[in-house]
């Protein structure tokens, strides 16, 4: 593998280095999912990059096949904020819990979190009485500082590394929580988090877990943010080679469906449910591609299925709008052209930095969710379809009495 490419095509696995790569599924060329744009721009070109899923077939590690400059795909304002996801923050606190119960975590001992966004997981730990540090590049880690959360606003790299052992000391715990599969150089990454780990430390990261994209076609969380596409196995290769091992493995709801693993350094057993999420991986046909072999036919199913449905809704003269305006649901706008022509609007929370913008490529206005109770469209597409039970039980307590429709892994409307 050519270690020096930055950003651009590639053609060797980004863990192992095997060539060549399998492509998978091919999503057409899409915008970066934040890359919204404000009126004055959407008359002008929008950049659109590759976005195919790939597969190696050495050691099984599913990947995107080209990589956009991360300061396009992080700058100039990143959109997310993890403290607006009530799903995201009770998964930190039960992280954090789990560390003191389980890893002997306590008052004094340093915690670093590599993405850190607004500091929400780190709040947690701060409350427990530990230091904490965050490492996030965008503008969000401001808010962090702002809120008492110490942040060094760069990416991480073997120079912020050397930075935080220097003035920080070693880290008694670490954690990559939806970052561990954004940066490219995956082994450097991971032998930079390697030497900042105390001895008797615990690194765990969280992914989107391959086995539940495929259970779901859950097709919108491919996007250009996420290079990597974890099962274990992969995740194995990658720890070991940073001189760790992963101790353990389990599966959490967060962000749809996730891995946490958890490693050590030095060698050290498998954990008996971590093993099982192997096994299980081997009878999906993860570990040896058959998973696959159905995948593309399945994701234009659904795609179609749901073009019928929205189409069939608007024949009847109903009004659609979009419900949360995540980045992962552009991806699923792009690749099934589901435009402004298609949903009026799509409402976000207020306080959203979204408000105010359109999706990239398909130009859908982003407003204020209280319209959607003034306006009563007839149809509500749960863009956040993840958390389907949470949003519909909200919306239907504040007022909203149109029917929903979920997007995937089935096309459908919601009897409730």
């Amino acid at each position: 593998m050519n270690n020096d490419v930055t950003y651009g095509y590639i053609t060797a696995c980004q863990v192992c280095g095997s060539t060549p790569l399998s492509t998978v599924l091919s999503l057409g060329h899409q915008a970066p999912v934040h890359a919204h744009l404000t009126k004055d721009k959407l008359h002008q070109a929008e950049t659109l990059y590759p976005l195919n899923l790939c597969r190696c077939n050495k050691c099984g590690l599913m990947q995107l096949d080209y990589i956009v400059d991360p300061k396009i795909i992080f700058y100039p304002e990143y959109p997310y904020f993890s403290g607006m996801t009530n799903m995201l923050i009770n998964d930190f606190r039960a992280l954090r819990d789990t560390l003191i119960t389980n890893y002997g975590l306590k008052s004094g001992d340093l915690v670093v979190d590599i993405g850190s966004n607004d500091g929400t997981l780190l709040k947690g730990f701060k409350e427990k009485g530990m230091r904490v540090l965050g490492v996030e590049p965008t503008n969000v880690g401001k808010v962090a500082i702002a809120n008492g959360i110490p942040t060094i606003q760069e990416f991480f790299n073997k120079t912020t590394a050397e930075k935080i052992a220097s003035q920080y000391g070693r880290a008694k715990a670490i954690t990559a929580t939806n970052m561990f599969a954004h940066v490219d150089k995956p082994i450097k990454l991971a032998t930079g988090i390697a030497d900042i780990l105390a001895d008797d430390g615990i690194f765990v990261s969280e992914s989107q877990y391959l086995a539940d994209m495929i259970k779901k076609t859950a097709l919108d969380t491919i996007y250009h943010e996420h290079l990597r596409y974890y099962s274990l196995k992969p995740l194995q290769i990658l720890i070991e080679s940073a001189n760790m091992s992963v101790v353990d493995a389990e599966y959490i709801e967060a962000a749809g469906g996730s891995i946490r693993v958890y490693a050590k350094k030095g060698s050290h057993p498998l954990s008996e449910r971590a093993q099982q999420m192997l096994d299980e991986e081997e009878k999906m046909g993860i570990l040896d591609g058959r998973a696959f072999e159905n995948f593309e036919t399945k994701i234009n199913k659904a795609k179609q299925n749901l073009l019928t449905l929205i189409l069939d809704c608007k024949k009847s003269g109903s009004r659609i709008v979009g419900i949360g305006a995540p980045g992962r649901s552009n991806t699923l706008l792009g690749y099934t052209h589901i435009d402004n022509t298609l949903l009026d609007y799509a409402v976000e929370k207020k306080g959203s930095p979204k408000i105010g913008l359109f999706t990239p490529g398909t130009h859908i206005p982003i407003i204020d969710e209280e319209k959607l109770f003034t306006d009563q469209p007839e149809y509500g597409l749960l863009l956040s379809w993840h958390i389907a039970d949470e949003l519909t039980k909200k919306l239907r307590a504040l007022g909203f009495r149109g029917k929903f429709i979920v997007p995937l892994p089935e096309a459908k409307i919601l009897e409730i």
